[in-house]
């Protein structure tokens, strides 16, 4: 639901959905699981920004903090949250980042204002042709979180058919920093909840919350009777990386592989953590055993065919045939007459295993523990 204020209505992404673009600040971390405080701030912020220059519709796009490479800026702006007539059609919308009025202000971080933008040379069209809307009179000013430009404020059609003006601009620019510092301390707050489930060296959750979480999510299976598979990884003979480079060199390592672990459980929905040591689990939320195998099997290809370079003391160590082994097993391929808690051992225990007899068949593989046949 979205916030009510007068006759209109604002429109906000889902709270799942909002999570991958809270996904930064100065922190490399994976997700948030936000609430709904996240997606007030920015609905409020929608709303105050009409009190101050009303208009018949308006939208915060971010770009996508995957997206972006370091130095580098997203390819694509979304539409995160809106209000006005077409305000349920374009949230979750995206545009290419580089084009149009939004892409202006957000390439080069300045504001902008157009009279007439239809006879704009920036003006991005396909969204009113789209949607069959007719954009006006157009004013959008950046976000920053920090001194990174993460999105765009927009304002469109200033009420009864005016034209926004200079000082509205002023306005909406004051204001957006207003909204910037909201988010940033929404995002500190939050971090500071997240930062208790993180390992320190990876940025995965940590083998405390991993037991938390798995139990929560063991219980939710059980209730809805959707599969939940698990992975369990290690890498293999790490210790000769240790003992030919020092651990200092290991632990980069190991920070490379949490990022990759972290992009691919964004991309599919996964829940990653740091066990110990070299030893990482995967929670597979409604995955059923068999994709959850090529799931993993990704995971495997993923890593070994990465190199890596590690900066040591100024030196490029490159990291060549890394590779892992990793067990597989689901909830409904284990015998289900257990308490929930006691499933959640099982499955650690199963994965673990399988993971072992990876090691045992030499290796960089992928092994499935299954009791139910």
């Amino acid at each position: 639901m979205g916030i009510q204020k007068k006759d209109f209505e604002i429109v906000c992404i889902s709270d799942e959905d909002l999570d991958r673009f809270l996904n930064r600040r100065f922190f490399n971390f994976p997700t948030f699981y936000t609430d709904i405080t996240l997606r007030t701030h920015l609905e409020t912020a929608l709303v105050k920004a009409n009190e101050l220059v009303p208009s018949n519709a308006g939208s915060i796009l971010l770009d996508d903090p995957l997206e972006k490479n370091s130095g580098t800026l997203s390819q694509y702006l979304y539409f995160i949250t809106a209000f006005g007539e077409m305000a349920s059609k374009i949230v979750g919308k995206k545009i290419p980042a580089n084009k149009g009025i939004a892409g202006e202000v957000y390439t080069r971080g300045v504001s902008y204002l157009s009279d007439d933008p239809q006879k704009d040379s920036l003006f991005f069209k396909d969204m009113d042709e789209e949607l069959d809307y007719s954009t006006k009179s157009l004013i959008a000013v950046p976000i920053r979180i920090g001194k990174k430009i993460c999105g765009v404020l927009e304002l469109v059609n200033r009420v009864e058919g005016s034209k926004y003006s200079s000082k509205d601009l002023q306005i909406l620019e004051i204001f957006a920093d207003y909204i910037s510092l909201s988010i940033e301390n929404a995002l500190d707050a939050k971090f500071a909840q997240e930062l208790a489930k993180k390992d320190d060296l990876t940025g995965l959750y940590n083998d405390r919350f991993l037991h938390i979480k798995l139990s929560m999510l063991v219980k939710k299976s059980l209730a809805s009777n959707e599969d939940l598979s698990l992975a369990f990884l290690d890498l293999d003979d790490f210790k000769l990386i240790n003992d030919s480079f020092g651990h200092l060199v290991g632990s980069k390592v190991l920070k490379e592989i949490g990022w990759i672990l972290r992009k691919i459980s964004n991309e599919y929905g996964l829940v990653a953590a740091r066990y110990g040591g070299d030893e990482f689990v995967i929670i597979m939320p409604e995955v059923h055993l068999e994709r959850a195998r090529e799931i993993a099997e990704f995971i495997r290809q993923t890593i070994s065919s990465t190199e890596l370079v590690i900066d040591s003391h100024g030196k490029k160590i490159p990291i060549k045939g890394l590779t892992a082994s990793l067990g597989v097993t689901s909830l409904q391929s284990l015998i289900l007459e257990e308490a929930a808690e006691t499933l959640k051992d099982q499955l650690l225990r199963f994965a673990d295993f399988a993971m072992y007899q990876a090691k045992e068949r030499g290796k960089n593989t992928v092994i499935v523990a299954s009791v139910n046949k």
